[in-house]
């Protein structure tokens, strides 16, 4: 995927017009079609980088993540694990998990569990991007 693609992909996402981007960051018109031909600037990349909150290794496409701090699926084997190791200890009487009222995660109702075990997943996804974002070294950061 060239760059010029993967913005229009952004675009596409934040549902505006290639030449409404190219407005709004005072770029002369016809510029982002041109790097199709022609290497962009590095000043002109950061600038979209920025608007978007990609890194430029992504809009280059050197990478798949839009930034350092995105999950991998590592990350993703990682969160599951231990969302398991959480269902069984709330699932077991005898665990180390608190019960809800003396209740087990059998004893709700379906539309509570599943709820409960969203907010758990999401809670650990966003724990580990928050990690990730502070204790990742700033040399391997994307610039």
């Amino acid at each position: 995927m060239t760059t010029l693609e993967r913005i229009k992909n952004l675009c596409k996402q934040f549902n505006i017009s290639v030449t409404i981007l190219e407005e709004k960051l005072d770029f002369p018109k016809n510029t982002l079609y041109q790097w199709n031909k022609r290497t962009p600037s590095v000043d002109k990349l950061e600038k979209v980088a920025d608007y978007f909150n990609v890194s430029i290794d992504y809009l280059l496409g050197r990478t798949d993540k839009r930034n350092y701090f995105d999950l991998t699926a590592k990350d993703e084997r990682d969160i599951q694990k231990e969302l398991n190791k959480i269902i069984e200890g709330l699932s077991d009487t005898n665990g180390s998990y608190a019960a809800f009222d003396g209740q087990t995660l059998d004893d709700l109702d379906e539309e509570d569990r599943e709820l409960l075990i969203a907010s758990l997943e999401n809670s650990l996804r966003l724990a580990k991007r928050i990690a990730k974002q502070k204790f990742t070294p700033k040399k391997y950061r994307d610039k």
